[in-house]
């Protein structure tokens, strides 16, 4: 029988406990676990970008860190983005309104990281969002839609509430 340990978390505003392999990956824990399959395996090597979540206010990729490494801290998926109400955060709905995806398998990635991004660097010029999303692949778009989307979702955040 393998081992387990028993790790308390929050994911997307709900604390969850669980027992897992210490050897279980985040990305494996989440979809597998908590049935959260919007986190997408890709490389598994953190060269991707397709399994980028924010922990603790951080994009991180889930494919390299354990589920273990997460034992009390804060998780957001792409599937706690949107309000309760059905409303889409600003980098989704941006996304949406400019075609920022085609397949769709590095959408929650890329959008994960513009969320953390975009939160800390409201004011993020092209040259600053195509750095920052230099770590995630999309082998469809050409970036230019990924961009476009980011830079429109930045001028909303930017907004007073």
């Amino acid at each position: 029988m393998p081992q387990t340990e028993r790790i308390q978390l929050t994911v997307n505003g709900q604390a969850h406990e669980a027992e897992t392999e210490p050897r279980t990956h985040l990305a494996d824990f989440l979809r597998h676990q908590l049935k959260l399959t919007g986190t997408h395996v890709g490389c598994e090597h953190g060269a991707c970008g397709a399994c980028t979540v924010i922990i603790n206010g951080v994009p991180v990729r889930a494919c390299l860190m354990f589920a273990v490494q997460a034992n009390g801290a804060a998780v957001t998926t792409i599937e706690g983005l949107a309000s309760e109400d059905g409303v889409l955060h600003p980098v989704q709905q941006a996304f949406w309104q400019n075609h920022g995806l085609q397949c769709g398998f590095c959408t929650p990635g890329m959008i994960m990281t513009l969320v953390a991004y975009l939160g800390e660097n409201p004011n993020a010029q092209e040259h600053d969002i195509r750095d920052a999303i230099s770590g995630n692949i999309c082998r469809c778009t050409g970036y230019e839609t990924i961009v476009n989307a980011a830079l429109d979702a930045a001028q909303v955040m930017r907004r007073p509430l």
